[in-house]
């Protein structure tokens, strides 16, 4: 430019200052953008909570359950019964004669045979009226005799006309009461030689002495008067009878020929084979059972009259019954039931009736079938009709070895 320096460059014009209008939007924008951004961080965790409260309202709302298969039980079942074992033949032993006991053979535990002396009794008084009847029984004979001959005579005599004829039924009539005198001393001595066969005491059967309650010099009562006190007792131990008393949905099945097995505490691990030979053919109304005998064999002499022992009775069963674990059960004012599913995916309340109790699982003898989808565990608030939703089933077997009960 003409008048200025060739070195100095011009300077640059100014610019012009931001309008006032322009900033105060950008304002505005900022705080409407933090202010969305402060709406929608609390908008959003709200609706996914409701969204979640919807899923999970509906989830509650259409039940989830597992379904199994009812397992066909055994034709045969085991039921196990209180038994109480009792010798085959058990008899207290008593004297029949008054004396004082002498001596004796057998203590507790000792095995006699039949017919073996167990004792000795003297009976002082016994003898003495034996011998008293048996010197009456000579003097009746005597007499006997006596008449005999002289109604013999009166009969000869009769033919000559020498005697009237009441007098030989005089004679006759003496004759016969003679000899109902010798019969009535015959018997009285009779009965005394038995009484004094009494002063020894056999065993009765083949058996082990199980209680001895008489001493040397102990009075002997027959019970004449008193009652009598038992000398000894013996028990046949070479088979044993027990005793059970089945319940009354099993007394049909319990029929003579089953067999049984026994096991005692004191033997584990043992099984003693038995079979069930008669029943009373009558159910006790106070107990509701069937009074059952059960026989076993007991070479050894191991097991012991009076004990303990489970019986294990393998019992036909009567009907197919399915076998379900208790928690499919459902207990309400209508009656028990198991609820099933339906094709439809729907609840199916079915009444059942319940055979034997297995612990665990319980028998089924009507109500449902094998094809049945029952819910395990089903809820209580569940209703018949009720849409339900079904977890995989679970994988158990249609069929079962055998069932036992307690």
């Amino acid at each position: 430019m003409i008048g200025q320096n060739e070195g100095e460059r011009p300077s640059p014009p100014e610019r012009p200052l931001a309008h006032p209008a322009k900033h105060g939007v950008l304002v505005v924008f900022i705080a409407l953008l933090i202010i969305a951004i402060v709406v929608v961080a609390g908008v959003v965790p709200r609706w996914r909570a409701r969204a979640a409260l919807r899923t999970e309202t509906y989830n509650l709302a259409v039940p989830t359950v597992s379904i199994i298969h009812p397992k066909l039980g055994a034709p045969q079942t085991e039921i196990v019964l209180p038994g109480n074992i009792q010798a085959f033949s058990d008899s207290p032993i008593y004297a029949r004669t008054n004396g004082y006991l002498k001596n004796w053979y057998a203590d507790i535990g000792t095995r006699v045979k039949k017919g073996q002396l167990l004792a000795d009794i003297e009976t002082p008084e016994v003898d003495q009226q034996l011998d008293q009847a048996r010197a009456d029984l000579n003097t009746a004979q005597a007499n006997y005799r006596l008449s005999q001959i002289t109604a013999s005579r009166y009969q000869d005599l009769l033919k000559t006309d020498a005697v009237s004829k009441q007098d030989v039924d005089n004679a006759n009539g003496d004759f016969e009461a003679k000899k109902a005198m010798v019969a009535s001393a015959l018997s009285n001595v009779r009965r005394l030689e038995q009484l004094q066969s009494f002063e020894k005491i056999y065993a009765p059967f083949e058996g082990v002495i199980t209680a001895r309650n008489t001493d040397v010099g102990h009075l002997i009562n027959s019970g004449a008067g008193v009652p009598a006190t038992e000398l000894f007792h013996i028990a046949a131990l070479g088979k044993l009878r027990v005793f059970i008393n089945v319940p009354q949905q099993d007394s049909a099945s319990a029929k003579p020929g089953l067999s049984a097995d026994l096991t005692l505490q004191e033997f584990p691990g043992r099984k003693f084979k038995g079979i069930l030979v008669r029943t009373a053919d009558s159910i006790d109304p106070a107990s509701r059972t069937l009074l059952v005998e059960v026989d076993v064999d007991n070479p050894t002499r191991e097991l012991l009259p009076g004990s303990y022992a489970e019986v294990h009775l393998q019992v036909p069963a009567g009907s197919p019954a399915f076998i379900l674990p208790v928690s499919t059960l459902i207990f309400r004012a209508q009656g028990l039931q198991v609820a099933t599913v339906d094709s439809g995916n729907r609840a199916a309340l079915k009444d059942v009736t319940l055979g034997r109790d297995l612990g665990n699982e319980v028998q089924v003898v009507s109500g449902i079938s094998a094809a049945d989808s029952v819910i395990e565990t089903p809820p209580d608030s569940l209703v018949n009709g009720e849409t339900v939703r079904v977890t995989a089933a679970a994988n158990t077997p249609q069929s079962q070895p055998g069932g036992s009960s307690e």
